[in-house]
């Protein structure tokens, strides 16, 4: 099987992730918990890494992490075989240790490395291992390391506290804790922060930026070591691209469109070229042009398209 590519540049920042194989608890020792975070202070130094958050449950872990050079891909592949082969040495043990490979997810801005910083600090606090108050008190995790000061080089507090805005470094991070606890409060504000689909997403940032990515590697779709949910993804963002150019093209808001604000005839010329030129799913098109039927909307399509030019469908 073609192994999966990586979107890989400098100064590129991700949400990196991992479980244990069958969701196996391979962190449920706090010896196991060292071992790793001294894998990854090796692995830090020896890649230049920059870390603004990890935390490691019980069987899987979270890292939001910056590289200076692009030597993710690289750098993770050491980590985890490094420290899997350790873990299986000390306990006499052989065979697969983490769930897959581990999953990368580009982060766009400050405002997408925010909402990621939090969602990994609050992770104990979502699965119920502390309350919201004590989320800094969670010894797997990096933020009682950050508040004590007292870290390695490569763990960086200094963007926490620059969103906080506080005057001093001790005022800071006590603004930090509230924040956290009031958006672990709050299921609203988690939803608003995107909390239910950051481990899921391919990357994180606005729509714009995700297509503005898809369309710089829209090659990258094609082959086939990328993960199914990935392809997807930048093809979506592809179909998404390519509506609003047939809109533009014909001179139609696509906001306007978006809302049913249009007749079924421009709906079904839009999609008759969506299909011709990227080929986009029909229960994709029905959905974003607002069409209640797939089935009729393949039919019209199909018409238009015969119409269009009767050699279409025989290519």
């Amino acid at each position: 099987m073609a192994r999966k590519l990586r979107l890989l540049f400098p100064e590129a920042r991700y949400h990196v992730l991992n479980r244990g194989n069958y969701r196996y608890a391979i962190f449920a020792s706090a010896g196991a918990v060292g071992s790793f975070l001294a894998t990854l202070d090796e692995a830090c130094h020896r890649y230049r890494w920059r870390v603004h958050a990890y935390v490691v449950m019980r069987n899987h872990f979270h890292l939001a992490l910056e590289t200076p050079e692009p030597n993710l891909t690289q750098g993770m592949h050491w980590l985890l075989g490094t420290f899997a082969a350790r873990f299986n040495r000390f306990r006499s043990e052989r065979g697969h240790l983490f769930q897959g490979r581990f999953q990368a997810q580009l982060i766009e801005d400050d405002s997408a490395l925010g909402r990621v910083v939090d969602y990994i600090h609050l992770n104990p606090v979502r699965a119920g291992l502390v309350p919201p108050a004590e989320a800094g008190r969670f010894d797997g995790s990096s933020l009682p390391v950050l508040r004590r000061g007292d870290g390695p080089g490569w763990l960086k507090g200094e963007f926490i506290l620059a969103r906080m805005g506080a005057a001093g470094v001790a005022a800071g991070w006590q603004r930090y804790t509230v924040h956290l606890a009031e958006v672990a409060g709050s299921p609203a504000l988690q939803a608003q922060m995107g909390f239910t689909s950051l481990s899921r997403e391919w990357a994180i940032g606005t729509r714009g930026w995700k297509k503005a990515l898809a369309k710089e590697h829209a090659h990258l779709a094609l082959n086939p070591g990328f993960e199914a949910g990935e392809i997807h993804a930048l093809r979506e963002a592809q179909w998404s691209r390519a509506l609003a150019e047939v809109c533009a093209g014909m001179g139609l808001s696509l906001p306007e469109l978006e809302a049913g604000a249009r007749p079924m005839s421009v709906k079904i010329a839009i999609a008759a070229r969506l299909r011709s030129q990227v080929a986009a799913p029909y229960t994709w098109i029905a959905q974003r042009l607002k069409i209640p039927s797939v089935a009729s909307l393949r039919m019209q399509v199909y018409r238009e398209l015969l119409h269009v030019s009767p050699l279409y469908l025989e290519r």
